[in-house]
C-alpha cells in the first residue's frame, strides 16, 4: 500500500508505528511541506493521501481542492482514499466538505481501519 503524507510538524511514521501499524506492508513517504504537491502526488501515485490542514505553503484544504481539480481534468489519478487530518475539528469539517474520504484528529490516525496491524 502506497501512502503519502503531507505534514509539517508530526512524524507520521512514528505516530503510526506507535499505534501498532505494520509498517513493513507500507510504502510510505512524508513531505514536510506542500511545495509542488500535485507533482509529488502524481509521481508517487499514493493509494492513501494524508493531508494536514495547517501546512505551508499550501494548506491541506488547498491541496485537496487542487487534487480534485487535477483528477477531474485527468492530470492525475485520484488516490483511493484521501484523509484530512488536523487537531482542529473545524479544519476536519472543511476537509470533509471539500471531498476528503475520511477525516480524523491527527493523533488518532492509527485508529483508522485503513492500516495493516502488527501481530
Amino acid at each position: 500500500m502506497r501512502v503519502l503524507a503531507f505534514e509539517d510538524k508530526e512524524d507520521i511514521e512514528a505516530l503510526l508505528i506507535s499505534g501498532g501499524i505494520d509498517f513493513s506492508k507500507l510504502n510510505f513517504e512524508q513531505r514536510w511541506d506542500s511545495e509542488n504537491a500535485i507533482a509529488v502526488i502524481r509521481d508517487f501515485a499514493p493509494d492513501i493521501l494524508l493531508l494536514d490542514h495547517f501546512m505551508p505553503p499550501m494548506r491541506g484544504l488547498a491541496v485537496l481542492e487542487a487534487v480534485n481539480e487535477a483528477a477531474e481534468s485527468s492530470e492525475l489519478e485520484r488516490p483511493i482514499t484521501i484523509v484530512g487530518m488536523s487537531s482542529a475539528g473545524f479544519a476536519n469539517r472543511a476537509m470533509s466538505k471539500a471531498g476528503a474520504d475520511v477525516t480524523v484528529l491527527k493523533f488518532d490516525l492509527a485508529s483508522l481501519d485503513l492500516w495493516p496491524r502488527q501481530g
